[in-house]
């Protein structure tokens, strides 16, 4: 485990000393991460600037949803896309050999491969809009329910993961999956919203099968002490579940892969 430690604090270094070394781009991106925040906060506004609550959710408990949306979207765009991105180039080009040659899980390897540090930027913003949602509310949380948001959000990321994870894995046997992984971001836009929003088949589908849900409405009523507990459970199995799928797929495309220099 300390291996694996000290081999993701060496990946983040790099990748750190990677954006330094072109200072205007990183100060640029800073400021675009600032800027993202103050739109991610506008459709909300807009609208509840006439009504005082959508779905049974008032203002301030979808801000807790889209603090939570903008912490993943933090977590999404500086580790795993970045990452899993890259791994997609690597099969194609067959640079995925030299990922097989080095002493450590190609899972690990791949998924810690390149990080985009001003995200923190993204993250930090997120936690302030969650704060600012509770002083909206006139209220604090309970440090339990603090611990419940937190560890469904932990499990929403590890659902969000599993799902980038899978898309990547699916290029050991398709040559071109840039699609894919443009769609799931593009799908993940809508986790901004609680999932009561939706209606029919569409909260079903969110909910169980592209488990959007899971990663922002749920840890956001966990942490607004509106979730029961067996709910909370069945989020934690299914996660813990699809990121066993997750692993089992990636082993299995590993075991099909044949190099493109083959």
């Amino acid at each position: 485990m300390r291996r694996y430690v000290r081999l993701f604090l060496v990946q983040t270094r790099v990748s750190v000393m990677t954006s330094m070394q072109y200072r205007s781009d990183f100060i640029v991106e800073g400021l675009m991460s600032l800027y993202w925040i103050a739109w991610n906060l506008l459709p909300l506004t807009i609208l509840y600037a006439d009504r005082k609550a959508v779905a049974g959710w008032d203002f301030g408990s979808a801000l807790v949803v889209i603090g939570w949306f903008m912490v993943l979207r933090a977590i999404a765009d500086g580790i795993i896309t970045t990452s899993l991105v890259e791994t997609v180039e690597r099969i194609r080009s067959g640079a995925f050999d030299y990922v097989l040659l080095k002493p450590a899980d190609a899972q690990f390897l791949v998924s810690t491969a390149r990080l985009s540090p001003w995200r923190i930027v993204d993250l930090l913003g997120g936690i302030g809009v969650v704060i600012y949602a509770f002083i909206e509310l006139g209220r604090a949380p309970s440090i339990g329910d603090v611990a419940a948001g937190l560890a469904l959000l932990a499990a929403g990321a590890a659902a969000m993961y599993s799902l980038w994870l899978m898309a990547a894995a699916a290029s050991f046997w398709v040559v071109r999956m840039d699609n894919l992984t443009f769609l799931l971001g593009a799908i993940f836009d809508t986790a901004r919203w609680p999932v009561h929003v939706f209606r029919g088949a569409w909260r079903i589908v969110f909910t169980f099968i592209l488990p959007l849900a899971v990663m922002t409405t749920f840890p956001a009523m966990a942490i607004l002490h509106r979730l029961d507990l067996a709910t909370a459970l069945g989020c934690l199995g299914g996660c813990l579940v699809l990121l066993g799928v997750s692993r089992a797929i990636w082993q299995i495309a590993i075991r099909s892969y044949t190099s493109a220099s083959s």
